[in-house]
């Protein structure tokens, strides 16, 4: 078994982000404490990459993001050496928002693994769209997520305008983003942010459960239905349910399509093996 990922063995906490696969799980923890774990590009480049990798790894059938200390991520790292110092032209800033914050939440949506959130404090920002952007969100009860953009007068960036209307609907995405109050973790979840609220001591344990139960699923079958769910808010009836025919085609071809059925035959639990 391998250290807790919310408790990195001390010889690794020189890493930025620490990186472990345990039971199937890849496990992302974030590890700038001392700085609330806002991301830097490099940071960000890390786990986009990560993500793919969990994508592309038959090994890896669920990943979990989490963070060290007290907070899971305050954002964007704006404190860092300025690395640009001409002028700016147009296209400047929004080419940034497209290979930067927009690519990592579009990392997340897009992993063809089941991604869990365990928020173990304060999510701001871009970090609280990287919650937002995973399949399931749990959250420590000391948890909170703001909208902060509008404190600092910028427009929310990383996909906050696509995300919250889609899980909440436009009203409450409003609210949250024009008045930027810290959105505490059992609102969250009142309001369908967050799957589950638990006790800061059992963050760990249920994100090892959730993420090890999936792990043990149909992973090509979660795959195809992430894709699913994610892509039917953006589409009308007759386009979602061709894509449903087509993703139940693919799926009868997998193993595990087949195991699920023969298990059902035989009256037995089926044993999937991600295939």
């Amino acid at each position: 078994m391998s250290a807790s990922p919310l408790e990195p063995p001390e010889k690794s906490r020189d890493s930025l982000i620490l990186h472990a696969t345990d039971n199937a799980v890849s496990w992302i923890t974030l590890n700038r404490p001392e700085a609330l774990n806002a991301i830097t590009p490099d940071q960000r480049e890390q786990l986009i990459q990560l993500l793919s990798d969990a994508s592309a790894d038959p090994a890896v059938r669920a990943v979990v993001i989490t963070a060290t200390g007290r907070g899971f991520c305050a954002g964007a790292d704006l404190r860092g050496p300025a690395t640009d110092t001409g002028e700016r032209v147009p296209g400047d800033i929004s080419r940034t928002i497209r290979l930067g914050a927009q690519r990592l939440v579009a990392a997340v949506l897009d992993c063809e693994k089941p991604v869990i959130a365990a928020v173990n404090g304060t999510a701001a920002g871009i970090g609280a769209h990287l919650a937002f952007a995973c399949d399931l969100v749990l959250a420590a009860e000391e948890a909170s997520f703001i909208e902060v953009f509008v404190r600092r007068g910028l427009v929310p960036d990383g996909g906050g305008a696509y995300l919250l209307p889609r899980l909440i609907g436009p009203q409450r995405a409003k609210e949250l983003m024009f008045f930027g109050d810290a959105l505490p973790a059992a609102d969250a979840e009142r309001l369908g942010l967050v799957n589950r609220v638990v006790p800061a001591q059992d963050l760990e344990k249920t994100a090892r459960e959730w993420a090890e139960r999936l792990a043990t699923g149909p992973t090509r079958t979660l795959a195809l239905t992430k894709q699913l769910v994610n892509a039917s808010l953006d589409t009308d009836r007759t386009t979602a349910f061709t894509a449903e025919a087509a993703a139940q085609e693919i799926n009868m071809t997998t193993a595990d399509a087949q195991e699920g059925v023969a298990s059902f035959g035989e009256r037995r639990a089926p044993r999937f093996e991600g295939r």
